[in-house]
């Protein structure tokens, strides 16, 4: 086999053990909050670690790959990466768990940022969109994938295990690369921007702990309103840090795009809705309907499978209808299957459930395959890079977010007894009184994102080769 189809087959090994994480932590939750003793802010975090290292990270990876190598920086990245759950896997406390999966994130970011520019430096003309498609069946596998296999290494090994297994799969990836990976880089273009970096992670970090600790400190409480003020002023100042010149993490001018703020908008909704909900319907189908890991998993499989067979068709879509047209009616698809979960009772049977995860899987493969080339062909050629990463990074932090935000709302209904062993009818009852509530505020959050996709991805925006929607 050629070389360059072993930098394929390293490229995808890395994704798909990198999105695996994002998965697979989630069925495991519960039995990680009894074998650590873990508090319901510790298992927000164990999410969102994760979510947050990768989303500010990234931008600033694609930028050291620039300058020092790409291929340098994804060995970096699978090292680091597969070290770090080595560290997830043997952790004795929440503390340093949540420590482990923001090091993850961080070397899931080098990986990441690396992929496509490697895959790009190898393949060309139809060779490239096959390596391409390929690289996106891996995405779409990796989760799917994940809550199954994160309910079976639960079940019939342990929760560390969904972190011990990254161990081989991370040797794997680092021994290809080493041998069949060209290096590459661009140090003319590469840029590290310190003070965007920090008054990002800053920022995001200080309105994640506002959001996670507001119920346990008092919303008014000194450090809430503090760590509330000083997320705005360093957000405040890492926009201001993007508008001064050419060596930026991010270039403002794209957002003047009607099409391109859409295409955030969409990211940062669907992740914040769907996505972050699969964290409380976890605890709700073992905390609340009894299931084991195993069990959970294979109850989200329908919503993966959905999803997984549904991206290729709206990939083939959009080169014949609208894709804001798309977009909409995937976001809308989603608010309609949170609303029809929020009918669930203490005593529902778990298919209550499946046709709001059908409606759901389509959904979100209706979205993910028309956003990304929306993130990119309404922007020049050599902003496309950056334009992906941005895409990815408000992803990401609608996830981290999300879970904070609708995580507040949830812990001030729920009574903490409900995260017990056998908890009672009436802590239950206010389990799924939370969850109703939250459920009701994702779906309004993915109907507003529909609304905004449909009214701001226009065709006069798109510059690049591509689909061209209406």
């Amino acid at each position: 086999m050629e070389r360059k189809w072993w930098t394929l087959v390293a490229v995808c090994v890395a994704t798909f053990m990198l999105l695996l994480d994002i998965t697979i932590v989630n069925v495991a939750l519960p039995a990680i909050e009894r074998a650590l003793h873990a508090s319901f802010s510790d298992l927000q975090w164990v999410v969102d670690a994760y979510a947050l290292a990768l989303a500010t990270c990234v931008l600033t990876a694609g930028s050291l790959a620039d300058l020092y190598g790409r291929k340098r920086l994804f060995i970096t990245g699978i090292v680091l990466f597969t070290i770090a759950s080595v560290a997830c896997g043997l952790a004795n406390d929440a503390l340093f768990l949540i420590i482990a999966r923001g090091v993850q994130g961080i070397g899931g970011a080098m990986m990441f940022a690396t992929a496509l520019a490697l895959l790009s430096q190898e393949f060309h003309g139809k060779e490239r969109g096959t390596a391409f498609g390929l690289w996106g069946a891996t995405i779409g596998a990796a989760v799917a994938v994940g809550p199954l296999a994160g309910g079976m290494l639960t079940s019939w090994l342990s929760w560390r295990w969904i972190f011990l297994v990254n161990i081989p799969i991370g040797i794997g990836a680092v021994a290809l690369a080493v041998r069949e990976v060209h290096e590459s880089s661009d140090p003319e273009h590469g840029r590290v921007d310190p003070v965007g970096l920090v008054t990002l992670v800053g920022g995001l970090l200080c309105l994640i702990l506002a959001l996670i600790e507001g119920n346990n400190r008092g919303w008014t409480s000194a450090l809430i309103l503090g760590l509330a003020a000083a997320a705005v002023l360093l957000l405040a100042a890492f926009v201001a840090s993007q508008a001064r010149g050419e060596t930026t993490m991010v270039d403002l001018s794209l957002f003047k795009r009607p099409a391109f703020v859409g295409a955030q908008t969409t990211a940062f909704a669907i992740s914040s809705s769907m996505f972050a909900m699969f964290l409380y319907l976890t605890l709700y189908l073992q905390n609340i309907l009894g299931l084991s890991p195993l069990g959970t998993g294979l109850r989200f499989l329908p919503l993966s499978l959905v999803s997984f067979f549904a991206a290729p068709i709206a990939g083939r879509l959009s080169a014949r209808m609208p894709i804001r047209a798309l977009l909409g009616a995937g976001l809308a698809l989603n608010a309609l299957a949170l609303w029809l979960m929020s009918r669930v009772t203490v005593h529902s049977h778990w298919t209550a459930l499946l046709p709001g995860f059908i409606l759901g899987g389509i959904g979100i493969g209706m979205v993910n395959a028309p956003l990304a080339s929306t993130a990119v062909s309404t922007v020049r050629q050599e902003r496309a890079g950056m334009a992906s990463g941005i895409n990815n990074t408000f992803r990401q932090i609608g996830i981290a977010t999300g879970i904070a935000a609708l995580g507040a709302i949830f812990a001030s209904k729920v009574d903490p007894r409900a995260f017990a062993p056998h908890p009672s009818e009436a802590a239950r009852a206010s389990f799924v009184s939370g969850l109703h509530e939250i459920l009701i505020v994702a779906a309004i959050v993915a109907a507003i994102g529909a609304v905004l996709a449909a009214a701001l991805v226009r065709r006069r925006d798109f510059v690049s080769s591509g689909p061209q929607p209406t």
